[in-house]
């Protein structure tokens, strides 16, 4: 009896470090997968939903993923959330593509099953998130169905031989789980995906999610150090996290364990370190942007430094070195000007101040002039910013709500 006792414990104990086994990864697979940045409303509490997001088609709310029976999913077996996860397939009906499903559907059966777990075994919490507010005939759910036929591309994950082991793991986080193409791809007219120009950047919500590919990361001066502290810290001298960017630092790249980081690394820089030369010309800026350089000192000195070197990196990086100074696209440097940042706080040990905007005092001619400056003192570019293409950004973000957002 003694042993048959000992034996039935030593199976239940089993049975709960499986589950707590099961439970931890699904938590940490969650992190992986950012899904809390995308289901958690300004202020609201985790995984109810209510996040607006919006579209050209009109603005969707993200939906309450916690185990409520209700308003939740707490009514799904495993088989309903594979389904959602894989095709698309919620138990009311098609699910719209701003849930990432077209990247989702990559995630291991296994990182299924743990991810299914974790989520019911969170505590429920009723609530509705808002009703889509979605044209005609955006509005009409069955309509997704022709989308996923024509435009839902179900290739298995490409794992290319001679890669190494970190690489593909790399590949599966960055691809499947993080869904890191879902913001940094282009868009066709029916908000798919492009393919052919994966990872080549996308404007999103008034920011510019930049091309992360390897030769335009290395353009920019991303190097495996610099990297690994903006992904885990969200600040590095080449630059900060902001936007939507710096929700995924802040929920998901910052919470990943140094091998997965180092990882995700590998894969989106191929192999290389060797970041490009850039030869800056301050005098040349100097001469040439003369209002350019006199803005400067005037708005942006007092925290990035006269010469541009910054201050205190917890409070403005340096625009020397800066990746969107060196980037190809001068979009994120022009609407940064206009709109400012908000300030910014991981934990109370690491926090960012705010900017303003500057879309009141500088008209387009010396943000351009501005801009110019800047990316030819210290970026190297010899591609010169047009009026017209402020006036362009500054439409679009005032046409948005984003510069009034920012007062």
């Amino acid at each position: 009896m003694h042993r048959i006792i000992v034996a039935l414990a030593a199976l239940l104990l089993g049975q709960t470090v499986a589950a707590q086994t099961s439970y931890e990864k699904g938590r940490y697979l969650a992190a992986a997968a950012d899904c809390v940045a995308c289901h958690t409303a300004v202020n609201g509490r985790p995984f109810i939903g209510g996040r607006p997001f919006h579209t050209p088609f009109g603005t969707l709310y993200s939906t309450n993923i916690t185990p409520d029976e209700k308003t939740g999913i707490g009514n799904y077996t495993l088989a309903d959330f594979r389904a959602s996860m894989h095709r698309g397939k919620g138990v009311h009906g098609n699910l719209y593509p701003a849930m990432p499903y077209t990247s989702y559907y990559l995630v291991s059966e296994e990182d299924i099953e743990a991810l299914y777990d974790y989520f019911m075994q969170l505590p429920p919490v009723e609530y509705t998130a808002p009703r889509n507010q979605l044209m005609f005939p955006a509005n009409l759910r069955f309509g997704l169905t022709f989308w996923n036929w024509i435009f839902f591309d179900r290739e298995p994950l490409a794992q290319p031989q001679g890669k190494s082991p970190e690489w593909q793991r790399g590949n599966y986080l960055v691809n499947a789980l993080g869904h890191c193409g879902e913001c940094h791809t282009p868009r066709n007219f029916a908000q798919a995906m492009r393919r052919d120009r994966h990872f080549a950047g996308n404007l999103l919500e008034g920011w510019d999610a930049v091309d992360i590919r390897p030769r335009a990361l290395l353009r920019q001066g991303w190097d495996r150090e610099h990297l690994r502290q903006l992904f885990t810290t969200g600040a590095s001298d080449r630059g900060t996290a902001f936007g939507e960017m710096f929700r995924v630092v802040e929920h998901s790249l910052s919470h990943l364990s140094g091998d997965d980081i180092n990882a995700i690394i590998t894969y989106l820089l191929d192999g290389s370190d060797e970041t490009s030369r850039v030869e800056g010309q301050p005098e040349l800026a100097a001469e040439r942007y003369a209002q350019g350089r006199a803005d400067f000192v005037a708005y942006c000195a007092g925290c990035h430094g006269r010469e541009g070197r910054g201050i205190v990196l917890d409070f403005a990086p340096p625009m020397d070195g800066n990746a969107g100074i060196r980037g190809q696209s001068p979009y994120n440097t022009i609407a940064v000007i206009l709109r400012g940042l908000p300030a910014q706080r991981m934990d109370r040990n690491n926090a960012r101040a705010g900017m303003q905007g500057f879309h009141r005092e500088l008209d387009d001619a010396r943000v351009a002039a501005l801009v110019n400056f800047m990316r030819t003192a210290w970026g190297g570019s010899k591609d010169e910013v047009k009026v017209q293409e402020v006036a362009e950004i500054r439409h679009q973000l005032q046409e948005h709500g984003y510069l009034e957002a920012a007062q």
